[in-house]
């Protein structure tokens, strides 16, 4: 919502200031100009990343306009199902989480949460951690290394989009110079004709240059930035798993280890205490 909210501001901002110093909104509209500016802008957008970021980058936009991927009753969730997890190994052994691990769709545990059981990245992280820990026998000082640097991968990955937007935007007033300079020489070969003619030719040339600014830096530069946003409280998630397994290697009891957990998740969106401790006796 905040992304739109804040688009309506820049365009009720920008057209209200030039309307009210007795500017003619119509002289503003310039399709040939956005033209230059945008499919330069794309092209050069495809030609510098692969498809896999193409994709990515319209997916994050959609993301952002949805709002946050994970919300409380998702980490209530993922802290309910790493409780239950590390309480199974706990009593049964760690070989008990077996089954589990191999199967997540079938496994009575991973079913009881329906928002975790979706989220595909993340059941897979969570069962590749437990698969190193049961068949690896891997130490919190042999596992933790690991998982930093496959979150490092993950952050990476996830970041691509909103780098790759951030370039376009910073792309876009030089486009935005290549639609004026074309301009201009229109309007050089529109000289010794109608004087308004030129005036206008002119006026076009100066709103591509307009254009190419006001969509970097009130437009793709912020949406940049709030995917990049969205990317790092996402990832969030995958840290609490890391921090609640780390933790439970440590020899901490499964309270403690979900509790070293819940403390890695940002504040807005941190369960309380309270919050989870019913949480859980409500699985129980």
């Amino acid at each position: 919502m905040l992304p739109i909210v804040g688009s309506i501001v820049v365009i009720a901002s920008v057209l209200g200031g030039f309307v009210l110093s007795h500017g003619h909104v119509m002289a503003l509209w310039q399709p040939y100009e956005l033209l230059v500016i945008g499919g330069a802008a794309m092209g050069g957008f495809l030609i510098a990343n692969p498809m896999r970021v193409v994709k990515a980058v319209f997916s994050a936009i959609i993301g952002v306009l949805k709002g946050p991927h994970y919300g409380k009753k998702h980490y209530l969730e993922i802290l309910a199902l790493l409780f239950e997890l590390l309480n199974t190994a706990r009593k049964s052994g760690m070989m008990s989480l077996e089954s589990h691990v191999e199967d997540p769709k079938a496994s009575a545990i991973f079913s009881k949460y329906p928002l975790v059981q979706k989220d595909h990245h993340l059941v897979e992280f969570i069962t590749d951690c437990l698969r190193m820990i049961v068949s690896g026998n891997m130490g919190p000082n042999e596992l933790e290394p690991l998982l930093d640097l496959e979150l490092e991968t993950h952050h990476h990955e996830a970041e691509a989009a909103s780098h790759a937007l951030t370039r376009v935007s910073d792309s876009l007033p030089g486009f935005g110079i290549v639609a004026a300079v074309l301009g201009i020489v229109i309007t050089m070969g529109s000289i010794g004709g109608d004087i308004a003619a030129v005036g206008a030719h002119v006026a076009a040339a100066l709103v591509g240059t307009f254009l190419g600014i006001l969509l970097a830096y009130g437009f793709v530069g912020p949406l940049a930035v709030a995917m990049e946003g969205a990317a790092k409280a996402d990832a969030k998630a995958f840290e609490a798993v890391k921090m609640g397994l780390i933790a439970s290697l440590h020899g901490y009891n499964p309270n403690i280890a979900v509790e070293f957990a819940r403390k890695t998740l940002n504040a807005d969106m941190r369960p309380t205490f309270a919050q989870l401790e019913e949480h859980l006796k409500g699985a129980k």
